[in-house]
């Protein structure tokens, strides 16, 4: 794994469950990893209820745009992780959390499966970052 791991998050359309993963994870690691998502097939907006349970959690994914995989980010990423949707145009899967789409779904059901990914990006963080070698100035 490269001194900065990239991890590129996959759903469907990029509007709710890969936005929330890409930001817990920027959130929880910061600068120690390198994090995108992106869609097979992009929507044109991020879901408004995820957007409106993140700020709730303070933090704001409202400028975040759904984008389509680029075959060169994916070639790239250390480890490209989807969300539990049946995705094509992959080029690998190295894990798939599993988590239930909050398209739809009502703000408490949002709010919990944002709470999921929480946890999940958290788990992630800290493994990622007790693999990444401490440098002397660190």
């Amino acid at each position: 794994m490269s001194p900065k791991p990239f991890v590129l998050f996959v759903c469907r359309h990029n509007t709710g469950r890969s936005q929330m993963a890409e930001a817990y994870l920027r959130h929880f690691a910061g600068d120690r990893v390198e994090v995108a998502s992106a869609g097979t097939e992009a929507a044109d907006a991020p879901n408004a209820g995820v957007v409106a349970a993140m700020a709730e959690d303070g933090i704001d994914i409202s400028a975040a745009r759904p984008k389509l995989i680029d075959p060169q980010i994916a070639a790239r990423a250390d480890r490209i992780i989807t969300m539990g949707c049946d995705v094509t145009g992959v080029p690998r899967i190295d894990d798939d959390w599993g988590l239930p789409d909050p398209k739809g779904q009502p703000p408490q059901r949002v709010r919990d499966i944002r709470e999921l990914v929480k946890a999940k990006a958290r788990a992630l963080a800290g493994q990622l970052c007790e693999e990444i070698p401490r440098s002397v100035d660190a």
